[in-house]
């Protein structure tokens, strides 16, 4: 196991069994979002996606909330570009989430609020503690939702609660959000973790390459029509035969035994 020394960094890394373990780490303003941190996860995910060693990513937040959002204390006086702030800051993080090659897992504690809320649903796989909420508080300060919640919401709730949640800008209990699509899993907060990290454990020993291709294939699809998305598939489907985990995989059930992914 190998982790950065524990000091007062802005977010955590840690790798164990092929799992990038990466823990946003403000725990006393509930993990707001300013600057540092936003930098610091961003070359997290980045470092994630780059190491050939990582087969899968646990996202969390320390403390009682994964994200309480922006860190307005953080914002400088006067006026502010705030379309710039998103374009240096939140862009770049939100992107490399969503392009990770590899499965991610995000596990909810407490608030995921505004981008905190954005980051949260850009992962693969979103768990939530029966004590997590979800906001999207960006209209209680005049703003509109940002860091990809009106791409993300949509496709995962739907059109109608997508703009109810954004303009009346109400906690949804994790319960709610499970219902809405927003969370694949509700567990109690004591075991949140343990089953967050075997989840992502699990997803480490599966075909990597497979699970990328099967990510750009559904980030793909919305801006498809069918016969495009079926030709992408076929695309994809013929770099996936031509892996090794394939070849192990038809192997293993021929064999009627459990297959050992290399993740190549």
């Amino acid at each position: 196991m190998t982790a950065r020394p524990m000091t007062a960094e802005p977010v955590l890394y840690q790798t164990e069994h092929a799992v990038a373990a990466i823990t946003l780490n403000r725990p006393d303003v509930l993990n707001a979002l300013d600057d540092a941190l936003v930098r610091a996860l961003r070359e997290a995910v980045e470092r994630a996606a780059a190491d050939e060693a990582v087969r899968a990513v646990l996202l969390t937040g320390a403390g009682r909330g994964f994200s309480a959002g922006a860190d307005l204390a953080s914002i400088p006086p006067g006026r502010v570009d705030l379309g710039q702030v998103l374009r240096e800051r939140y862009h770049p993080l939100i992107l490399a989430l969503r392009r990770m090659p590899k499965p991610v897992v995000c596990a909810v504690n407490g608030a995921a609020a505004g981008a905190g809320m954005s980051i949260a649903l850009a992962a693969d796989i979103v768990l939530a503690a029966r004590s997590a909420y979800f906001v999207q508080s960006f209209a209680k300060i005049g703003l509109i939702p940002d860091a990809g919640s009106t791409w993300l919401l949509p496709r995962l709730a739907g059109a109608s609660r997508a703009r109810a949640m954004a303009l009346l800008a109400e906690r949804i209990d994790a319960e709610q959000a499970c219902r809405f699509g927003l969370v694949w899993e509700v567990l109690d907060d004591e075991a949140l973790l343990p089953h967050a990290r075997r989840l992502a454990a699990h997803l480490a020993t599966q075909p990597t390459r497979a699970c990328a291709l099967i990510k750009q294939a559904f980030e793909a699809s919305d801006g498809h029509d069918l016969a495009q998305q079926l030709e992408l598939e076929a695309t994809l489907q013929a770099q996936a035969g031509d892996s090794d985990d394939f070849r192990e995989g038809v192997a293993a059930f021929l064999q009627r035994r459990p297959p050992v992914f290399r993740g190549r």
